[in-house]
């Protein structure tokens, strides 16, 4: 029996989900695409989801796409050279553009080489993870492609003009320290406790207010298209909604008694 290609588990508060190709290196299908979807609407939707994990299996967070199928004009290269298969492949199927509508915060485990879509997919991350032995490759002009599922949107953004620039024009390899270097990665993890580091990360998150989580995610969403004025107003009127939140009523409680607050997302 094949095994699926994408995995969702869940520990506690969190979902980890697992590319699950580790014989290709987690290269990315168009059934992944749409397994991968699936799971990161699913996690979102649930309440009782405080936090997500994208990993991969084996030795590569995600090689990129697979070249076998693009080669032979299948997979995702042929959904995307027909009309038919253009129309299917809308905004509301890209992973990447579910992980960047997400409120529930995600983190990239990044476990080994993310080259092309699997470096656009961590960027795509609100944090990220990287085990000392990984490398990102954003060989994509080496291959006669562009960042094309979110990183000439992230880049700029991430390090400014100049730096997204170098690294997607010169398209060299970068290790783990050099990707920390140039802030594409919040800490390096030995190999070993890349996973426990992840899920303890996960597990402070789950135990703040989820709804002061989740209106955090869209604030910063929102932040980067708005002016300060504009952005100050929303800010506003979402703290005053969490002021009547019973999460923020435990958490003025649990203080006064000295002691942690249980929150439940209400």
């Amino acid at each position: 029996m094949t095994a699926a290609p994408i995995l969702s588990e869940r520990v506690g508060h969190t979902q980890i989900i697992t590319l699950n190709r580790p014989d290709s290196m987690n290269a990315i299908t168009s059934q992944m695409l749409t397994d991968l979807n699936t799971a990161l609407k699913a996690a979102d939707d649930a309440p009782q989801v405080r936090a997500v994990v994208i990993t991969g299996a084996g030795r590569a967070f995600c090689s990129g796409l697979d070249l076998k199928q693009a080669s032979a004009g299948e997979g995702i290269a042929g959904t995307l050279g027909s009309r038919q298969g253009t129309n299917h492949y809308s905004t509301r199927e890209i992973c990447t553009v579910t992980l960047q509508r997400m409120d529930t915060p995600v983190i990239a485990a990044i476990n080994g080489a993310a080259a092309g879509y699997g470096l656009d997919l961590a960027l795509g991350c609100d944090m990220r993870l990287i085990s000392d032995r990984a490398k990102l490759l954003p060989g994509f002009a080496k291959m006669g492609v562009i960042p094309e599922s979110g990183g000439t949107w992230y880049l700029p953004r991430l390090l400014g003009w100049a730096k997204a620039c170098e690294i997607s024009m010169l398209g060299d390899p970068m290790s783990a320290e050099q990707a920390l270097d140039y802030g594409l990665v919040n800490r390096v993890i030995p190999e070993a406790q890349l996973m426990e580091t992840a899920l303890a990360w996960c597990d402070k998150i789950s135990a703040n207010a989820p709804l002061a989580i989740a209106e955090m995610k869209r604030l910063f969403r929102h932040g980067l298209t708005q002016d300060f004025e504009s952005h100050s107003h929303h800010v506003l009127m979402s703290v005053l909604n969490l002021f009547k939140s019973n999460d923020f009523s435990e958490a003025v409680t649990a203080y006064m008694e000295k002691r942690e607050p249980d929150f439940k997302g209400n």
